[in-house]
């Protein structure tokens, strides 16, 4: 899987994608990572990228040319047209079950935006989706694109030792996960639960289970009402 990351900061985002789960995966050809510097493709002398508000109103807008030329010289790269997204407070929230559709696909370009957004026109010529990562505004799209990539590449096959490392976790089967315990076995008089130390597989599972409805039904209730009603 390609990840193209169009930005005015690749450093930030080269410090994420080449360290830790990410960089293993891409040292191991798993992921693509490159990270695009808009201002590269701005005709302005000074490079560039912005200019004030058409209607008026505080800060700057980036301009279309220099990210469209970005997108066009990915795609020319590719040699198709990637799925291309926008980081924005006013895109759907990002889900689970969104990442797990979007780690199919082959090529993805995400647009970081930054200072008072960028012109619609060029996003309505390439974006095919608007994704947030939650319900507050953040200077840039770097983070959230960041945590894009970080929720898809580790879903990617071969990226996590197995399939349970994910299958098991907060919201891949519409719950929340329930707890962990490691060594030792008591800690401050608190001890693990006994169940997990049976070594009774089922019992176990069940354990995990009822505790799992209970976490998503005390902290999510949204997300224990849709899961029970399914169940219905």
């Amino acid at each position: 899987m390609r990840f193209d990351i169009a930005t005015l900061f690749p450093e930030m985002c080269n410090a994420v994608l080449n360290e830790s789960i990410l960089g293993r995966a891409k040292n191991r050809g798993f992921v693509e990572f490159y990270c695009h510097n808009i201002r590269d493709f701005s005709d302005d002398k000074h490079k560039r990228v912005d200019d004030i508000p058409y209607g008026g109103g505080m800060g700057m807008v980036m301009q279309c040319k220099p990210i469209y030329s970005c997108w066009q010289y990915v795609c020319n790269q590719l040699k198709e047209k990637p799925h291309t997204i926008y980081m924005s407070p006013k895109g759907k929230v990002l889900t689970q079950q969104r990442a797990v559709e979007l780690s199919q696909l082959d090529n993805i370009f995400i647009l970081c935006g930054h200072y008072e957004g960028i012109d619609q026109r060029v996003l309505d010529v390439i974006i095919d989706e608007e994704i947030s990562i939650g319900d507050y505004v953040l200077t840039g799209g770097e983070l959230p694109a960041l945590v894009l990539a970080d929720t898809i590449t580790r879903l990617c096959d071969g990226v996590l030792a197995s399939d349970e490392c994910f299958k098991d976790e907060s919201h891949f089967n519409g719950l929340l996960e329930y707890p962990q315990y490691t060594r030792p076995e008591v800690w401050q008089d608190i001890s693990v639960p006994s169940v997990l130390l049976s070594g009774h597989h089922k019992n176990i599972a069940d354990w995990r289970m009822q505790e799992s409805l209970k976490v998503t039904k005390e902290r999510r209730p949204d997300m224990y009402n849709m899961y029970t009603k399914g169940k219905e």
